[in-house]
């Protein structure tokens, strides 16, 4: 079933960096990584970005070992985009859980985090990451943007970062393989309200209304 949804898209995941999948029955699956993300930020009410326990959301998505069968019916690659966000689900509007598809050689552009947590888990493929210090706006002056760090992630491999951290922009640095990555962000600041993207030359930053994503496919 995944190498057929893969084949519209005339490009492929690198099997070489995804190894055989075992079944057992106490794995600890996609579902299972949403029902204890549910259970963490509770059924009713808001949270604010300083009442998250994001150390405990790390490692919730650190314990989750990617296999397609949990993620497959969320897949969805729009070849004419950058990458393409699938919506997994949307926690009592304090979170959601997405799919985002990379295709080759492309990425996001450099982007705060609208005051929210973001945690990125790669499930297939590599992604690479460039994160910035954040300007300073109260000059006014118009400088590049300086990196602060820049590392490419492996096959569940887990990064974190929130506006305290920086700035960051992510790609897929294969020529030829689609990358698939599972994005939490809490809370939903970003989808709900909108984000800023910034210039990497000037520093300067441009308002998106809101962080559009696929709408989950229903289930056969």
């Amino acid at each position: 079933m995944l190498s057929s949804a893969l084949s519209t898209t005339n490009t492929s995941i690198d099997k070489g960096l995804s190894p055989s999948y075992h079944h057992f029955k106490e794995r600890y699956d996609l579902d299972g990584l949403v029902q204890d993300v549910k259970q963490h930020l509770g059924e009713s009410g808001g949270i604010s970005s300083e009442e998250v326990d994001e150390e405990y959301l790390i490692s919730l998505l650190k314990k989750y070992v990617s296999d397609p069968s949990d993620w497959i019916n969320y897949f969805y690659n729009d070849t004419s985009k950058n990458y393409t966000r699938n919506a997994i689900e949307n926690i009592n509007q304090k979170a959601n859980i997405l799919l985002l598809v990379w295709n080759p050689g492309k990425g996001s552009p450099v982007h705060d985090h609208a005051n929210a947590h973001c945690i990125m888990k790669v499930l297939a493929g590599q992604l690479h990451e460039t994160v910035y210090h954040a300007p300073d706006n109260q000059t006014g002056e118009e400088k590049p943007l300086q990196i602060k760090s820049s590392n490419t992630f492996g096959m569940n491999e887990v990064t974190y970062i929130s506006d305290d951290i920086g700035l960051h922009r992510v790609h897929n640095p294969s020529s030829n393989q689609i990358a698939v990555s599972l994005h939490l962000y809490t809370p939903p600041n970003a989808a709900d309200y909108g984000y800023n993207i910034f210039n990497e030359a000037t520093g300067s930053a441009s308002f998106v209304p809101q962080a559009h994503s696929v709408s989950k496919p229903q289930q056969s």
